[in-house]
């Protein structure tokens, strides 16, 4: 949307530039998103005569959660479950990136940008009952960001990369910025930065870093990603893996009248078509991953609406750079040239994609539009590929990934598409997948040769792309191109912790230079996500990161 980036831009400079406190008005100029109930169509009073009387919401995904750990993973099939079960001490609106009071309902910041006070809701409780208070807050950050700490669970396998990539690394580390954590008193507490950070108060509204019972983490252990507790709306109840996870209303809520379900079931349909199918059949209510070339059919449906997400990700075609012979350049410069988007987008997102050069969104702040993007070109890939000294190809392994997303809603077939491309260049692609969870687990390992993924905003700011998808800090983590480039992590660290948009912008500019230049990925496409629900649902709201909170929904008979 390029409407979002003075959005953000204006965001980044009140955020950062002046005394900041919450607001909580949502902003009358917004456009309705499609699916909305409008208000002059059917009035609050009007939805409360029309209620169901089983106010229990099926959401139909492709795949299961990983862990419902939230800080220690960074897939969408989690958070999408975790939003509903935990908050933050900002939150977003609920149709963008604007900042707005969370479990904080005000905060100010120092004229140096170095000191973050938040004023805590009081009078809220986890759902075990334990009190919501500064402390909690405190253990919860010491949690992630303090390896030997008895909560981080190291040991067991959990890791925080997204909280190192995003407060510029770890206790004792020379970039880390969170120097000190001050609880005030119960309702009360103070962040002090060592330095500047831009995306600070965009950080804190991520769902990563949302708030988790000190009481759980004693109760628990290290299977608190299989019994999370939060403040949220929904209360966990059952997981059972690859097919449901039921969550509950929280009748001790703190928001007055919400969540308006009883309910909520995610369901795993692992086929795009057979989710459609349940769909109208009514045996679900919302779905995601909606194959683009059944919108039409489901545009004159009358009992199905259609949502759309901002575009807010990429879909890319990953290497791993220390393996041959994706170590050399001119190979991933020549796979660059091979592959055919165009016809990729006409095939499998029916104009609902543009191709991409980036890997960040359009509209995101340090954008690099002066980029000339690789064109698809089989001929001058052959020549690069004989300069590499791969005049007749080679083989390899092409990784992709077995649930649709909102990057890439049939993988498979796009696998097939990039597997022709480049048998047409001589190379021979071995299309292998593993469920998602391992897929995940052993790509963060870099057990692949290339491998098929993307990332979707969770904060508006574009360092949550590039330091987790390309900064040597992300691995492993989100970086599983193991692309670590000196100069380059140098430049986003600068950005980081640069409190100017301007100068920011000029950071990132030189950044996806450099990495257009090295080739680190093939960026296929920056899609807009399309779901489909029964008209049944009202107040659903898609939310740009992917995942939203599901408060305000309710059914209709």
């Amino acid at each position: 949307m390029k409407g979002m980036h003075l959005r953000w831009l204006f965001v980044m400079i009140a955020s950062l530039l002046v005394v900041v406190s919450a607001c909580s008005s949502k902003d009358d100029a917004s456009q309705e998103e499609p699916g909305q109930v409008d208000e002059e169509e059917m009035s609050e009073e009007g939805i409360e005569q029309g209620l169901a009387e089983d106010q229990t919401l099926i959401f139909a995904r492709g795949g299961d959660s990983v862990s419902l750990d939230y800080a220690s993973v960074t897939d969408g099939e989690s958070s999408r479950v975790t939003k509903q079960i935990f908050e933050t001490l900002i939150e977003f609106e609920r149709d963008s990136f604007e900042i707005g009071p969370g479990l904080a309902h005000s905060w100010d910041m120092s004229e140096d940008g170095l000191r973050y006070t938040f004023y805590l809701e009081e009078g809220v409780t986890f759902h075990d009952g334990t009190p919501f208070n500064a402390e909690a807050v405190k253990v919860n950050f010491e949690r992630w960001a303090d390896p030997d700490h008895p909560y981080a669970y190291v040991d067991e396998g959990y890791n925080y990369s997204v909280y190192g990539t995003q407060f510029g690394g770890f206790k004792g580390d020379p970039g880390h910025v969170i120097e000190e954590i001050n609880v005030v008193n119960e309702y009360e507490i103070e962040f002090v930065l060592s330095e500047p950070l831009g995306s600070f108060l965009q950080n804190m509204g991520m769902s990563y870093f949302a708030m988790t019972s000190p009481a759980a983490f004693e109760e628990y252990g290290a299977a608190i990603n299989e019994n999370p507790v939060g403040t949220g709306p929904f209360k966990f109840v059952s997981w059972t893996r690859d097919d449901s996870i039921v969550l509950e209303k929280n009748e001790e809520y703190w928001k007055e009248g919400h969540p308006k379900l009883d309910k909520i079931i995610f369901q795993v349909i692992p086929d795009n078509s057979a989710r459609l199918t349940a769909l109208r059949s009514g045996q679900i209510d919302i779905m995601d991953g909606l194959n683009p070339d059944d919108v039409a059919q489901v545009e004159g449906d009358d009992s199905i609406v259609l949502f759309e997400r901002a575009t807010n990700n990429i879909g890319y075609l990953g290497f791993h750079v220390e393996k041959e012979p994706f170590d050399d350049p001119l190979v991933r410069q020549a796979i660059n040239h091979a592959i055919d988007k165009d016809s990729l987008i006409t095939a499998l997102y029916n104009g609902l994609a543009e191709p991409a050069k980036n890997p960040v969104p359009p509209g995101y702040l340090g954008y690099n539009e002066a980029i000339d993007p690789y064109a698809y070109d089989p001929e001058r890939a052959r020549e690069l590929l004989a300069e590499a000294g791969y005049e007749e190809g080679f083989e390899f392994e092409l990784w992709t990934m077995p649930v649709a997303r909102p990057y890439m809603p049939d993988p498979q077939r796009a696998a097939e598409a990039i597997q022709s491309n480049l048998a047409d260049v001589g190379i021979t692609a071995k299309i292998e997948t593993r469920d998602w969870a391992t897929y995940l687990e052993e790509t963060e390992k870099g057990a692949h040769d290339m491998f098929m993924l993307g990332w979707s905003g969770v904060n508006g700011d574009p360092d949550y792309f590039l330091s987790n998808l390309l900064h040597g800090d992300a691995i492993p983590g989100g970086n599983r191109s193991f692309y670590d480039e000196g100069d380059v992590n140098e430049i986003l660290n600068q950005a980081k912790k640069t409190v100017d948009p301007n100068e920011r912008e000029v950071l990132y500019f030189e950044a996806l230079e450099m990495i257009h230049e090295d080739a680190v990925m093939v960026p296929l496409v920056h899609s807009i996500p399309v779901l489909a629900g029964s008209s049944r649902v009202v107040n659903y709201i898609p939310h740009p990161s992917t995942s939203e909170t599901l408060d305000e929904v309710q059914l209709l008979e």
